[in-house]
């Protein structure tokens, strides 16, 4: 047993994918019934909030001594503070230096995604890098799963926690957006198995690796319209968009999917409209890219844990057979 802190989850835990995330890998961990877990937050909790096998703690990263102070005797750190939402990172940078003056073991930033699917994250990784030049003062690993499989389900609720998304594979609707090929791979994991490899990493007796890839499935998009197309009997319409269309900002499909976010709740339909076609554009030249192939240091340690499978997955949503 040992005493993990999470950092992130704010007091409305579904404002951001980091902290829908941070929610899945808390109900993990105190699924163990092994350690004790504190949560670190700015704010007091909601009622609903508290209690559920973990503590909440106020915490302000200004204050350098107290967060020391909350620190002492905590093993492992677990970061989902939202990275644009950290000015020059100085709340993560904050918790690094206490985690170290504290004596904690373990440290994981704020990544939770498949590197250069977004930006902001690299001077954390500097500055991890910078204080183990001279030798190690904190063990830390770089958490990097990528798309997570239950976006495959569209609107279908398959997390607890997760927001359901559309997906440019729309099985629901026998239809299909591509960047440039069908043939684009990504690697793609249920966030439920991300969750229970971090529990396990926890565990986990020997060194943390510096990046730690957790890869469910590494399958095309061709792949992913195959096997709907299978559940459904029907074939897809699939619209293959212009590489050079995307990187100027032109989404020009016949649909568009909607990214449901808080965080763009405040905003008109049409204006929610065309963020969401920037963020197509983004994550279509992502998967083009090749950013979302993600590696597989975890798989290698773990090698006995079976991830869902794509089709697996697939299967048990559309049969109605899939828990949350």
């Amino acid at each position: 047993m040992v005493k993990i802190a999470i950092a992130g989850p704010g007091r409305r835990l579904t404002k951001h994918l980091r902290t829908e995330v941070a929610r899945e890998v808390i109900d993990a961990l105190v699924a163990t019934g092994k350690h004790e877990i504190i949560i670190l937050s700015r704010k007091e909790p909601a009622p609903e909030q508290a209690g559920a096998g973990v503590t909440w703690v106020k915490v302000d990263y200004q204050d350098f001594k107290g967060l020391v102070q909350i620190l002492h005797g905590v093993h492992t750190v677990l970061s989902f503070i939202v990275v644009q939402q950290d000015p020059e990172n100085a709340s993560q940078k904050a918790l690094i230096d206490a985690a170290i003056e504290a004596g904690v073991k373990r440290f994981a930033p704020s990544e939770w995604i498949q590197s250069g699917v977004t930006d902001g994250k690299a001077e954390v990784r500097r500055y991890l890098e910078g204080k183990n030049k001279d030798k190690r003062v904190i063990e830390y690993c770089l958490f990097r799963p990528s798309i997570f499989l239950n976006y495959v389900a569209g609107r279908r609720k398959t997390a607890k926690h997760l927001v359901a998304i559309d997906w440019f594979v729309d099985i629901d609707n026998c239809r299909a957006i591509v960047p440039g090929s069908a043939l684009h791979r990504s690697s793609l994991v249920t966030v439920q198995d991300v969750a229970k490899i971090v529990a396990k990493a926890v565990d986990h007796e020997g060194e943390w690796p510096i990046v730690g890839g957790i890869n469910g499935n590494t399958v095309s998009l061709a792949d992913q319209i195959a096997i709907g197309e299978n559940i459904t009997g029907k074939p897809f319409k699939v619209e293959v968009l212009d590489l050079e269309d995307l990187k100027k900002g032109v989404f020009g499909a016949s649909w568009v999917p909607v990214f449901d976010n808080p965080a763009l709740s405040h905003l008109d339909q049409a204006t929610k409209v065309e963020v969401c076609k920037q963020i197509s554009c983004q994550i279509l030249l992502s998967i083009a890219n090749g950013d979302t192939v993600a590696t597989d240091e975890w798989n290698k340690i773990f090698v006995g844990y079976k991830f869902t499978g794509l089709e697996e997955f697939v299967t048990k949503v559309w049969a109605d057979k899939w828990e949350a």
